[in-house]
């Protein structure tokens, strides 16, 4: 049976040592050098890159995310071991491990780390499809010409590499299909490695929940909970058009997924639809000044984002939460795309403006949308705001410093509040 090393990358026959490095390492598998599909997902990531930046949290859990009526945004694996999860209110996640250590997130620097590894992967292949800065597919078929070694060495290759000079770890999952990948991806977290061939598709699937299916919300699970459906094996039982008949178009992909089937290409040109960022606050409030200052703190996420992705929008949108939870949004179109974040805060601040005295607030979100490339972004200027260009230049200049001093580096007074 094919094998190779995820040491040493060396490639063997069947074994439960590396026979070039004596290590135990081994990944074997029937289908290992003829599948080219791949996901690889880090993990934990912004927990991560928080412990690797400071070694002092090495060994304690670790909660990304902020105050005690937030959500956590991601949780290290030891948190995880108590319970913690990824969207859970942070006061639950503090019941569960009240010794955790909460940090706020950095997003600039989690897309510098993100940059760093998307480089990585253009090295192996052009075919990379990003999901988010931690997450992407990889489609490497035709690439073991190219590199002298076939697809799944390379894959572990990557992880290597992340570690070691990045010091992130992420899991491969490897398959014929993205939706098995995917799948694949969180079988064995944290570095794992694991492959779903083509022979054995229909077996593995036997018996599992549907909500391995990625994409099926809250929503789409009750659905299926009504009809009976919690497992592979019940969606087996539907004929295709019972199943259009009673979830339309998603129906149909539920059939061929119910079979292992995925006939979606790994795009490089995936749109992404909109970039966003959202903070809950610890108390509701209608103060004016905290609340500009929170505008900008995420409208400067929101660009750092779309720099990281060279998009830039067309629509900003303010959203806002109020106490008894009625959500309020408001939208307003640019003449031009944009991802200066002094021109989404002035945009967003003005739509904040326009909804009055309607506090206090317990969440606040700013994002754009209807986004395009980046190449002619803030070109038009803006003739009732002469001072728009030299804001914008200063803000390039900013990133050039953060992005060689580090995000702290500099930073607007506004951010303080």
């Amino acid at each position: 049976m094919p094998a190779f090393c995820r040491d040493c990358l060396h490639t063997f026959d069947t074994g439960p040592r590396c026979p070039e490095c004596g290590r135990p390492r081994v990944i074997e598998h029937p289908e290992l050098f003829d599948l080219s599909i791949a996901h690889m997902d880090c993990d934990a990531f912004y927990a991560s890159v928080e412990k690797r930046d400071n070694p002092e949290l090495r060994d304690k859990p670790v909660i990304i995310g902020g105050g005690k009526r937030g959500v956590v945004s991601t949780a290290c694996y030891i948190a995880r071991i108590k319970g913690v999860r990824s969207a859970m209110p942070m006061f639950q996640a503090l019941k569960l491990c009240p010794e955790a250590v909460v940090v706020k997130g950095r997003m600039s620097a989690y897309v510098e780390v993100s940059r760093q590894i998307r480089a990585m992967m253009d090295d192996l292949t052009p075919v990379v499809e990003p999901l988010s800065l931690d997450e992407a597919f990889l489609d490497l078929t035709g690439t073991a010409r190219l590199h002298g070694r076939p697809p799944a060495v390379m894959l572990a290759g990557l992880v290597r590499r992340m570690e070691r000079e990045l010091g992130i770890s992420g899991s491969i999952g490897l398959s014929h299909n993205k939706f098995l990948a995917k799948v694949a991806s969180d079988l064995d977290k944290p570095r794992g490695y694991s492959i779903i061939g083509a022979a054995e598709t229909m077996g593995f699937l036997k018996g599992r929940p549907v909500r391995l299916i990625w994409g099926v919300g809250q929503k789409g699970q009750a659905a299926l909970d009504a009809a009976g459906i919690r497992t592979f094996s019940d969606l087996l039982r539907w004929e295709k058009p019972e199943l259009v008949a009673r979830f339309g178009g998603m129906g149909e992909r539920l059939w061929h997924l119910a079979r292992g089937e995925d006939h979606r290409r790994v795009s490089a040109n995936a749109p992404v639809k909109s970039i966003s960022n959202e903070t809950t606050f610890g108390e509701d409030t209608a103060d004016p000044d905290i609340l500009d200052g929170h505008i900008w703190r995420l409208a400067e996420n929101v660009a750092d984002r779309a720099k990281a992705k060279d998009k830039a929008g067309r629509v900003v949108t303010l959203k806002l939460k109020r106490a008894n939870h009625r959500i309020l949004t408001r939208q307003a179109q640019l003449s031009d795309p944009t991802q200066i974040a002094d021109r989404i805060y002035r945009t967003a601040r003005a739509l904040f403006d326009q909804v009055g005295d309607e506090g206090p607030y317990r969440l606040i979100g700013v994002g754009i949308s209807h986004l395009s490339s980046a190449d002619a972004a803030d070109m038009g200027g803006d003739l009732l705001d002469p001072q728009a260009r030299h804001r914008a230049g200063a803000e390039r200049a900013s990133d050039r410093i953060r992005a060689k001093f580090g995000p702290d580096a500099i930073m607007k007074g506004r951010a303080l509040r």
